[in-house]
C-alpha cells in the first residue's frame, strides 16, 4: 500500500498559506513561526532595527560539540561550585542531578 502525505504550512498570523518558517531566539527561548511573504516582510522589517544594533554570538549548531547546549547550561565544575555555595547560603540541593535553573539563577547573580 502506498502513502503519500502533504504538509501544508499556514501563517500563524493570519491563516493563509504559509511561504516559510522564521526561527528566532529571545531570552534563551527558541521559537519558530510559519509566516507568508508578505508577514515575513513585516516581521523582518520589525526586528531589523534590533538584529542591525545587535551582536551576532555562535549558535549552539557551530560550536561543533556533537551536542548542542542549552543558553545557560553549566558545566560541570560550575554545578560543583554552585552547589556548594548554595548549601552554605540555606539552599537544599541534591548531590547529584540537574541543579534547577532557579537555584542557578540565585548563583550566577550572588
Amino acid at each position: 500500500m502506498a502513502k503519500r502525505v502533504v504538509e501544508t504550512l499556514v501563517d500563524d498570523i493570519d491563516g493563509s498559506d504559509a511561504d516559510r518558517t522564521i526561527s528566532f531566539s529571545i531570552d534563551g527561548t527558541q521559537y519558530s513561526i510559519d509566516l507568508s511573504s508578505a508577514n515575513a516582510e513585516k516581521f523582518e522589517a520589525a526586528v531589523a532595527p534590533y538584529v542591525a544594533a545587535a551582536r551576532k554570538t555562535s549558535s549552539s549548531r557551530a560550536t561543533g560539540t556533537g551536542r548542542a547546549r542549552r543558553a545557560g547550561a553549566s558545566t560541570g565544575g560550575d554545578t560543583k561550585d554552585a552547589r556548594e555555595w548554595l548549601r552554605e547560603n540555606g539552599h537544599q540541593v541534591s548531590d547529584r542531578g540537574r541543579v534547577p535553573a532557579p537555584l542557578m539563577e540565585l548563583y550566577r547573580n550572588r
